[in-house]
């Protein structure tokens, strides 16, 4: 039977809340990647360009330094840190890099928060000829500066966006109205699993690479499934990513990161679902879903100490997820991120992202409470290079070296 469309929604959420002049470029992308999704010659390329290129499978590590320390649950990491270009994100640049290739579109936009979208779509324009646009919040150009240098020298243009708080809600805002005002030779290449219909769904089917690595190896490595998975959650691609391929076990719990920022009592956090106050159902950036809103209804600014989980609003499957029971999710503060990311480098020898340390400081949280025969799965989904100049910050705050 041939597909003629893809589900808009997640039960309530997702949609398609978008201006007018967007609508057949929507239309249009959705045309192709229905054309593309199971089309033999396109997934034997894509998969090709992730073993090749992308450096996959990447690897499932056990964490056995902290598995002892903590002395609870086994801990281990699906390795995303180690995918070129040093995180999960090229999985989606390249897989719709080349829809936009199918489209016709050689001049691509994209948006950034910690410079890893960014990085992973200026790489993939570079392999594939395409030039490459991206805007970034200049408080988070400010405090990702190796990955802005990476960009421009992979050939990107990128511009600040200096508007509102910014950050990734900002240089979102920027992108599309790059893209309604150029919308004929132009594709937006959006970076998490979020907006409007059929970006989520697609995004999501392009990450599903973590999960479905991650389950087989797993059977292969102990031989069975985890008891839980953990993944960081900002929009939450990598999150959604890890899920999918664990949906239906229903044995295995699902537990997403949110970012807590300074607290949830302070206000200075990215925790749509964990605080109960601001974080309602709404509209941002395309997408019904829940965002971090005022006492007006209005955006309400965000806070964390990593640049990639600083938005307002979570991906829609998310908030389904949620909604039926399937994952649960909970937030881990700017302290618990930085000490995580301290442990993870000192017990095992590895520099995990700020975004990804917040999964980490969920399983150093969970481990202990755990018996020994129970197996935590974490995303790693990014390597933390990028965030030396924010830890040695901190740490020099903090009076430690």
């Amino acid at each position: 039977m041939i597909q003629t469309s893809l589900s808009k929604k997640f039960g309530r959420y997702g949609g398609q809340f978008i201006p007018e002049t967007l609508a057949p470029a929507v239309a249009e992308l959705e045309a192709a990647y229905l054309t593309l999704r199971d089309d033999a010659v396109f997934q034997t390329e894509l998969n090709g360009l992730l073993s090749t290129y992308v450096g996959r499978p990447t690897a499932l590590s056990k964490a056995s330094r902290l598995t002892t320390s903590l002395g609870g649950a086994q801990i281990y990491l699906k390795r995303e840190d180690l995918a070129h270009s040093g995180a999960h994100k090229i999985n989606n640049a390249l897989g719709q890099a080349m829809v936009a290739r199918f489209m016709g579109k050689q001049r691509i936009i994209a948006e950034t928060g910690a410079g890893q979208h960014g990085v992973a779509t200026a790489t993939v324009c570079a392999l594939l000829g395409l030039e490459c646009v991206v805007y970034m919040g200049s408080v988070d150009m400010a405090r990702q500066q190796p990955n802005v240098l990476r960009m421009r020298l992979l050939g990107a243009e990128v511009r600040a966006v200096d508007s509102g708080t910014r950050t990734l809600k900002d240089a979102v805002n920027e992108a599309i109205r790059d893209w309604v005002t150029n919308v004929d030779d132009t594709y937006y290449l959006l970076g998490s699993a979020l907006g409007p219909h059929p970006y989520p769904t697609m995004v999501r089917d392009f990450q599903a690479v973590i999960g479905q690595e991650a389950r087989r190896q797993m059977l292969e490595t102990i031989g069975r499934l985890p008891d839980a998975c953990i993944a960081c959650v900002g929009g939450g691609s990598n999150a959604i990513g890890l899920f999918d391929a664990f949906k239906n076990d229903l044995k295995v719990e699902l537990i997403g990161v949110e970012a807590g920022g300074l607290g949830i009592p302070s206000g200075r956090h990215a925790a749509r679902f964990g605080d109960p106050q601001r974080g309602r159902l709404g509209v941002l950036h395309g997408t019904y879903t829940y965002v971090l809103q005022n006492e007006d209804g209005q955006i309400a600014d965000t806070h964390s100490i990593s640049a990639g989980l600083d938005y307002a609003a979570v991906g829609p499957e998310h908030s389904y997820l949620r909604e039926i029971g399937r994952a649960t999710y909970t937030s881990a503060t700017d302290e618990e991120a930085m000490a995580a990311f301290l442990r993870l480098a000192r017990e095992e020898g590895i520099l995990p992202a700020l975004e990804s340390a917040h999964a980490v400081a969920e399983a150093i949280r969970q481990a202990p409470l755990r018996g020994q025969d129970e197996v935590l799965l974490v995303n790693l989904s990014g390597r933390g290079d990028k965030d030396l100049d924010t830890v040695t910050q901190v740490l020099a705050e903090q009076g430690r070296h």
